[in-house]
């Protein structure tokens, strides 16, 4: 038999199935409720409920949508560029994107043009993590500046725009960094621009502040249910979501802190598919905690230790 389950925003949570037993529900907490009956089906017979969580394996984002995201959600960065005696000056500024290939836009006075630049653009999440990244290429004037008027107006929202003072970065290439003090990945031009930016991004903050608030017995739960670990949780908290799942940082007592990413059955498109796809996944962890279904799915086996006493 085939259960669908369905929030209370009316989403169907396809990836789990039922097979022949008793009856199982759970309400409140904003969490969806399960009702599974005996069934008397082909090869099956009467016997406890199973619920199985069909996950892909674990997936996060390409560098070049993490860095396109870090890019959208931005409005203040370090531009760095070479002074006529040759030397690096970095400073503050704001910046606009090209939606169509994530150029970074500019507009101020300078004499300059054709030199070699960077711009390096962080993003806080919470105070536990700061993805950053760094475009590298050369500063030039845009080949028609009037078309970029209305993305600096949709960005600052200001009316009276000098599209002359307009300068850009053609980008040659572009490191990815995941936190600082952290490896970096390099990314070429061309998959920068390809890629797109996460469809959450503009969502994300509002949801890790529900959760977090709200939902912290699910968080810690999904660590002890979802994780291969061979120890118990006593704090979580989660640092970002996008639509391939959720980043995570756990605390032990006995063993530390780490990171761990938790990836959706499914991508998601949108607030409320994220949100009907984390109640799906609340409710088949409480199942599971309880003895009352075994888990039929893939743990998530790689942590990462975090140097750090915040949480």
């Amino acid at each position: 038999m085939v259960v669908q389950i369905r929030s209370q925003s009316g989403a169907v949570c396809g990836w789990v199935t039922g097979r022949g037993g008793s009856k199982r529900s759970r309400n409140g907490k904003g969490c969806v409720s399960l009702s599974v009956r005996a069934g008397q089906g082909q090869g099956q017979g009467q016997g406890q409920g199973q619920l199985e969580l069909k996950s892909e394996s674990k997936r996060k984002p390409y560098p070049a949508e993490l860095s396109r995201t870090i890019m959208e959600l931005g409005r203040v960065g370090t531009l760095c560029t070479l002074t006529q005696e040759g030397f690096p000056l970095a400073t503050g500024v704001r910046f606009a994107v090209d939606p169509l290939h994530g150029t970074p836009l500019f507009s101020f006075n300078s004499s300059y043009s054709n030199i070699p630049s960077s711009l390096h653009v962080q993003f806080e999440q919470f105070g536990l993590r700061t993805p950053q990244c760094t475009i590298q290429g050369t500063l030039t004037k845009p080949s028609d500046p009037k078309l970029l008027v209305s993305v600096w107006k949709n960005r600052f929202g200001e009316e009276e725009v000098d599209h002359d003072l307009f300068y850009i970065i053609d980008v040659d290439r572009v490191l990815q960094l995941e936190d600082i003090q952290e490896d970096g990945v390099w990314i070429t031009s061309s998959d920068y621009r390809n890629a797109q930016p996460d469809p959450l991004r503009h969502s994300a903050h509002h949801l890790v502040t529900e959760i977090n608030t709200y939902n912290m017995e699910d968080i810690t739960r999904f660590c002890n249910v979802y994780v291969d670990l061979d120890f118990l949780v006593s704090e979580a908290k989660i640092i970002w979501v996008d639509r391939l799942g959720l980043d995570m940082r756990l605390y032990s007592p006995h063993k530390g802190v780490f990171d761990v990413r938790i990836p959706f059955p499914r991508e998601v498109t949108d607030e409320k598919g994220a949100k009907s796809t984390f109640n799906c996944m609340s409710q088949l962890a409480w199942e599971v905690e309880r003895n009352f279904h075994h888990p039929h799915f893939p743990k998530v086996k790689d942590l990462k230790p975090v140097k750090s006493s915040f949480l």
